[in-house]
This record gives C-alpha cells, sequence and structure tokens, in this order.
C-alpha cells in the first residue's frame, strides 16, 4: 500500500523527523555505517520486518557492507532466537538476490567446534573483564553462551567487537524487558570505548523505530552503567 497516497501528512512529518531532524541533530550525529547497523539491529529487536526491508535498501545504497549486514542478522539469533530472526535472514537474502549480490557471501567463522568455548571466553573476557575467565563453569547455559553466543559469533569477522557490542545493545534495547541486561552490555560497550555520549547517540538514532519509552529507558540504564563504573 502506498502509505504517501493513503496517510500523507503522517509521512510527511515522520519522514522529516526520521531522516531530516533526527540524523542531523548537532551533538547526536552517526556516521553512516553505524548509524544503519545500529538502526537495522534495532529493527531486527522489535520485529520489525517490513520497515527492516525499507532501511536495508537504504543501507546498501549509503555503502554498508553485505557482509556486515548478515553479521548482524546472525548474532541477532542469539538474543532473540530463531524464531523471530528468521523472516530477518529470509528477508535479507531476498534483497541481496534483487541487488544482484551473490550468496553465500565469503565465510567469516575463525573458530572450531573445538576451540570455541575458549575463544568465547577470550572474548568475554576482553570485553567485560577478568572475572568472566571462570564464569562458562556456572552451569550449563554460561558455558553455551560463552562457546555459542561468544565463541560463535563475536570471533567472526564482519565486524569488530565495538561493533558487536552496539548492535548488542540495539537489540537488547529494541526488544524491551531486558534493562539488566542491557546495563550489563552498555557497561561492555563502555569497556570497549563505546562511552556514554556514543550510546546516547545510538538511542537517538533509534528513537523512531522504537519509540520513547524504550529509548528512554535506554538513556536510564546508560546512565546506570556510567554510574557503576565511576
Amino acid at each position: 500500500m502506498n502509505l504517501y497516497g493513503t496517510d500523507p501528512e503522517f509521512m510527511d512529518r515522520f519522514e522529516h523527523f526520521a531522516f531530516k531532524e533526527v540524523p542531523n541533530e548537532e551533538g547526536q550525529q552517526l556516521d553512516d555505517s553505524t548509524r544503519y547497523m545500529a538502526i537495522l539491529a534495532t529493527l531486527i529487536g522489535c520485529q520489525g520486518v517490513e520497515e527492516y526491508c525499507l532501511m536495508l535498501q537504504k543501507a546498501l545504497d549509503a555503502g554498508i557492507m553485505p557482509a556486515a549486514v548478515k553479521e548482524i542478522v546472525y548474532q541477532a539469533a542469539d538474543y532473540l532466537g530463531m524464531g523471530r530472526v528468521l523472516p530477518f535472514l529470509n528477508a535479507t537474502n531476498d534483497i541481496f538476490e534483487n541487488c544482484g549480490i551473490l550468496l553465500p557471501l565469503e565465510g567469516q567463522c575463525t573458530t572450531t567446534l573445538e576451540n570455541r568455548l575458549e575463544k568465547g571466553v577470550q572474548a568475554q573476557v576482553e570485553i567485560f573483564g577478568e572475572n568472566m575467565k571462570e564464569a562458562w563453569k556456572t552451569g550449563h547455559i554460561n558455558r553455551w553462551l560463552a562457546a555459542n553466543c561468544f565463541g560463535d559469533y563475536y570471533t567472526r569477522t564482519g565486524l569488530d567487537l565495538a561493533q558487536r557490542e552496539m548492535i548488542t545493545f540495539c537489540f537488547l534495547m529494541a526488544q524491551g524487558g531486558c534493562e539488566p541486561q542491557l546495563t550489563a552490555h552498555a557497561i561492555g560497550n563502555m569497556n570497549l570505548g563505546n562511552d556514554k555520549d556514543f550510546l546516547f547517540r545510538v538511542v537517538s538514532q533509534c528513537l523512531p523505530y522504537i519509540g520513547y519509552p524504550r529509548s528512554l529507558n535506554a538513556i536510564t540504564c546508560v546512565n546506570k552503567a556510567a554510574e557503576s563504573m565511576k
């Protein structure tokens, strides 16, 4: 349906806000690549598949790498589950094929099934500190977290650790109800150089896609994380 024909006043105001006012707000700007990665991750987090398709095309036109897009989708599986991620994987593949992007893309995996736990723990330590060295031993889910989430995904190329922590922040912010994890990953972001000001800018750029309540909750979590690090 052509929303510009059925809802012209709404679309005029939304597009002015989302595509002009927000991206150009002084002190809240991000470079295009970072902004699009954050928005795509946020749209997966809030299950906005139709808007994701629109924004993915804009992201590709702006030069975001297909490998980066795929890594965002893959990593989302650990934070939203395959039940919610599969539509986005299928949509991404359809858009890539329509754009003439050959699939599968070049592999980005750097671990084996034998060393994924070790490498995953190393990634956790780099992000959250030495206290994570033994965390995987406290139960099978924490072992899966280290081996699967961090060992299978955070160790892949295509995105660096700081970018991966940023998209994780976006997944958690957008789905809501994950404030303890959001605060923890705000700390992880800050440990990797994604400071309070940067995270505020991420929240600002994603606000049109998740609304004010979840954005304000995210700001509260960032403030809480920053206070805990003093």
